[in-house]
């Protein structure tokens, strides 16, 4: 059976937690069986707030992918539509990389692979966190949806009595697995035993 290919790409907004807790989950199910690939990019501004909110280094965290890219790679697979991706997932999607993708500009790595994601009709999901959102923000998230990105915001739920920091990034986890269609028992799901 073939990989499928899932694309994970941190931007410079607050949330590294929800990208780290993603590619672990990702790297588990792998583990486990599941013929996953993951193919991640870090950008600069994620480079610039990863040692405020994680102990992890960036080697550490790329260690869970299987393929890394350089976010000023243009040339990479990854930039193409025929390369077979599954789904791609910025997390955390900061305002500058969702006003990219709702413009449709691919200065970047980031930005280009969501263009051809849209571009090729495959999953695409923008795990937003800053907020309050601003009249901008709200337009761009509403191109971006139009152009068939789905928004998340990374807001945990708590129906689960969620008992530390690590069950609510994982919360979060599970609806992005489930909206990319992969399989996953990764947090408790409402009224479910």
């Amino acid at each position: 059976m073939a990989s499928r290919r899932v694309i994970v790409a941190l931007s410079g907004g607050s949330g590294i937690p929800y990208a780290i807790d993603l590619l672990q989950a990702l790297r588990a199910l792998a583990a486990g069986g599941s013929p996953i690939e993951t193919h991640v990019i870090v950008t600069n501004g994620a480079k610039l707030v990863l040692p405020t909110e994680s102990e992890l280094t960036l080697g550490q965290i790329e260690a869970f992918a299987d393929v890394v890219h350089k976010d000023q790679d243009l040339g990479a697979p990854i930039a193409s539509g025929s390369f077979r991706a599954h789904a791609m997932i910025v997390v955390p999607c900061s305002a500058g990389t969702l006003a990219k993708v709702a413009l449709g500009l691919t200065d970047n790595l980031v930005s280009r692979a969501a263009h051809v994601t849209l571009k090729e009709r495959r999953p695409l999901v923008l795990v937003v966190r800053e907020a309050p959102y601003s009249r901008p923000m709200l337009q761009n998230m509403l191109s971006a949806h139009d152009a068939g990105a789905v928004l998340m915001p990374a807001s945990p739920g708590f129906y689960h009595r969620p008992a530390s920091v690590a069950t609510l990034l994982q919360g979060v986890t599970a609806r992005v697995l489930d909206l990319i269609e992969v399989p996953n028992e990764h947090a408790p799901r409402w009224k479910e035993a």
